[in-house]
Formats: structure tokens, C-alpha cells, sequence
């Protein structure tokens, strides 16, 4: 009884049973970590070492765009979307990415659309093309937005202007709060600067915001 107790007592440690055979050799069981002998009897799990913890890294192919008669080959990720691909084909072709039509397999490819699920791989081949009515719809809105923010920068320059003209009616306003008197003259002159600030906003051509702040400028004028 004596020496079963001791046999029994050298395969625990702090209540947990020991992976350690009979001879001595390490063991593990199914589905757990296995252990070790620290010097001194303590019993210890194996450390898994940082290599086991990483991810696997997603792989980098290398793909050949042809776009009218050059070749340009590039790295990329195998799990990028074409959208990722045209945006780094535009320092090599020049082409604006909103501007480009990529084709795999005689198919234009949507940019939302993921290389590996298409089937791109390591040395596919694929086409790029200008698409020119995507430029001239950029084109178009570049135009627009220059020409409203000279429309907005105008509007400001009037409505400084007003701003000062309104400092020389409340003036008027207070002289005659008084009692005072104000030349007509002056009062005709302050009239036909306003008039000619009113003529300036209906000069200019805008619309959307710019159409919205140039009517509250001539409402403002108006009261």
C-alpha cells in the first residue's frame, strides 16, 4: 500500500495529473499543450513560440497591365479589388484611376470586384483602357466646381462690401434718431452704391449653394 501511494503521488502535482509516462519521456495528451519538467520538480505547459501565433500572411502576385502598347507589371496583393489596382497604375500610366477600365479575361471588372475571386493570379495578364466618358464627366464637375467657387468668391467681396455700406446706413439712421438731419445727397449716394452691389450679384451665374447665398445677399440688401 505504502509504495502505491508514493507511485501514485509522484504523477501529481498540486492535484493535477502529470503527462509524464512511467519512463521518464515527456508525453501530451490529446488536444492539450504539452508539458515539461522546470529544474527543481516544478511541471509547466510548453511555451508556443511567436511563429505560432502569427497569422499566415496573405500572398503577393506579381500582374502585367498592358495599356496601349507597354507593359507595366506590378506587386499586389492577392486579395486587393481592382479599384486597389487602378489607383496604382495611375503614377505609371498617368490615367486618372476614376478614368480606367480594367479587362481580365476579355471582361471589364468592376473596381468593388476582388482579384482572387476572379481568378486573377501570379503573372495573369490583364488590359487597361481609357474610359472617356468617365473623363469627360470629370472633367465636366471640375469645371463646374471652379466656377463655383469663383461665383462664391465674388459673392464674399460683395457682401464685405455691403457690411460696410450697412455701417454708413445705421450712421444715417442715427443722426436722424436724433434729430438730425442727413444730406440728400449722401442718402442718394449710399442708394446707388447698394444698387450697383445688387447689380453685381445678378451678374453672376451660379447655382446649388452658391445660388442660395447670393439670394439671401439680395434679400439682405432689400431689407
Amino acid at each position: 500500500m505504502r509504495m502505491r501511494n508514493n507511485h501514485n503521488h509522484s504523477n501529481k502535482t498540486n492535484g493535477v495529473s502529470s503527462p509524464i509516462s512511467s519512463g521518464g519521456c515527456r508525453t501530451a495528451e490529446p488536444g492539450s499543450n504539452e508539458w515539461e519538467m522546470r529544474p527543481g520538480g516544478m511541471l509547466v505547459q510548453t511555451r508556443t513560440t511567436a511563429s505560432d501565433r502569427n497569422p499566415v500572411l496573405v500572398p503577393t502576385i506579381r500582374v502585367r497591365v498592358k495599356f496601349r502598347s507597354i507593359y507595366h507589371e506590378l506587386n499586389i496583393s492577392s486579395i486587393a479589388s481592382f479599384g486597389d489596382l487602378k489607383k496604382m497604375l495611375t503614377g505609371p500610366t498617368g490615367l486618372h484611376h476614376q478614368d480606367q477600365k480594367l479587362f481580365y479575361k476579355d471582361k471589364e471588372r468592376d473596381s468593388k470586384a476582388f482579384l482572387d475571386i476572379v481568378g486573377v493570379k501570379d503573372k495573369s495578364k490583364l488590359v487597361l483602357m481609357e474610359d472617356p466618358i468617365s473623363q469627360e464627366k470629370r472633367a465636366l464637375e471640375i469645371r463646374k466646381n471652379a466656377k463655383m467657387e469663383k461665383a462664391a468668391k465674388s459673392i464674399s467681396q460683395i457682401s464685405l462690401e455691403v457690411d460696410r455700406l450697412a455701417g454708413r446706413v445705421s450712421a444715417f439712421e442715427s443722426i436722424i434718431s436724433k434729430g438730425g438731419k442727413v444730406v440728400e445727397s449722401d442718402v442718394l449716394g449710399l442708394i446707388e452704391l447698394l444698387m450697383n452691389q445688387l447689380l453685381k450679384l445678378d451678374g453672376i451665374i451660379a447655382d446649388g449653394d452658391v445660388k442660395l447665398q447670393r439670394k439671401m445677399q439680395k434679400s439682405s440688401k432689400v431689407c
